[in-house]
């Protein structure tokens, strides 16, 4: 299938066509402001679809709403009919269509004109009123205040809110996108579409976790990033780095022992952490009432000890890093671990808890 993406340079034109020419089974033909018209007219007379992204919302003079967001739609439409083209379009409108401002009204302006066009042709058309899109790839300082948050709070630049309270409607661009791949299979009827996953939030609440997600290379404690709203921007916020902040510093303790170092740590779901320890040496010695560990051996060969410290129970595990095996410490039994090999022993652990200095939760034993 032969896909026009007009707007190909901008924000969701960007991530669209990537997406698209993913999927060999489509061509993608872009269209952009360098675009000459007898190159517009030829993909016009060979599209299988098309998607109208084209449009500005903050233009130097008003005019500009007209030209790009009205006539550009006109274009197209007239050349189609004129062709005797019946290509199904979906253009990207906004949620400010049945506000008082000229750029709602040039929306609606060229929505009716995709709706004219499918009376008149038969061709299926998409609207999508879309809210605040956002996501990588947005350029900062100009309509999506998500993006300026994002590149501002990364690079130390101050961020103005007016009132902290504003409710906004948020949409992420890989949702936005599925869904106008989805088109292309012909799964909507047409007309209105409703677009997925919208987020309603504040100004405030969006910049205080856009400044958690920064706080957390100090902290080690990460925010909720696995669904929903937080890791739409978590995405968006990390994609705002440069490469010379890809990677950051830790803290790590080293002693006669080895080194310990902590890693990772969640609000609620404990932390994660490895430690090292030459060849003969036995860290541990302890055990928690109610703490619980996870070890897992990714160099050398362990030892792992355990006693009851109720029963005198003892028990003992040897694990390896060529076989795998999570180790597991249990409340009331004391534990330690001795690299039984020759080589440096290194092991990732995850504790449900993060480490509490006033209640540790940790007593030391004798095995």
């Amino acid at each position: 299938m032969k896909v026009i993406i007009t707007g190909a340079n901008g924000f969701i034109g960007k991530n669209l066509s990537f997406i698209i020419n993913e999927n060999e089974k489509h061509e993608v033909m872009e269209v952009t402001r360098d675009t000459s018209k007898k190159v517009f007219l030829s993909y016009l007379k060979e599209a299988d679809f098309i998607y109208h992204l084209a449009g500005v919302n903050r233009p130097k003079n008003e005019s500009e709403f007209k030209e790009s967001n009205v006539d550009l739609t006109n274009f197209i439409t007239s050349t189609l009919k004129e062709y005797g083209r019946k290509v199904p379009i979906a253009i990207s409108s906004s949620s400010q269509v049945h506000l008082d401002n000229i750029y709602g009204a040039s929306k609606l302006e060229a929505e009716d004109l995709i709706s004219n066009y499918s009376k008149i042709t038969g061709a299926t058309n998409y609207i999508l009123r879309l809210p605040n899109v956002f996501g990588k790839w947005c350029k900062p300082n100009y309509n999506s205040f998500v993006a300026t948050f994002c590149y501002n709070i990364v690079n130390g630049i101050d961020i103005s809110i007016n009132d902290p309270n504003s409710k906004v409607s948020l949409v992420y661009i890989d949702d936005v996108c599925k869904l106008l791949v989805s088109l292309l299979d012909g799964e909507h009827k047409g007309g209105l579409i409703d677009v997925p996953n919208v987020y309603k939030t504040t100004v405030g609440e969006v910049a205080e976790i856009i400044y958690s997600f920064k706080s957390s290379r100090k902290t080690l404690i990460s925010e909720q990033v696995g669904a929903g709203l937080k890791r739409a921007l978590y995405s968006t916020y990390l994609s705002y780095i440069t490469p010379k902040h890809f990677s950051y510093d830790l803290i790590s303790h080293e002693d006669n022992r080895g080194v310990f170092c902590e890693m990772l740590k969640t609000k609620d779901s404990g932390q994660f952490s490895f430690f090292t320890a030459h060849p003969g040496i036995t860290r541990g010695g302890h055990y928690h009432h109610t703490k619980t560990e996870k070890f897992l051996v990714v160099k050398g060969k362990a030892k792992f000890c355990f006693n009851n410290i109720l029963t005198n129970e003892k028990y003992s595990i040897t694990t390896t890093a060529d076989k795998p095996q999570m180790v597991e410490t249990i409340p009331g039994w004391s534990h330690d671990i001795t690299n039984i090999s020759d080589e440096e022993l290194i092991v990732m652990l995850w504790a449900n808890e993060i480490f509490d200095p006033e209640n540790p939760d940790t007593m030391e034993a004798s095995l």
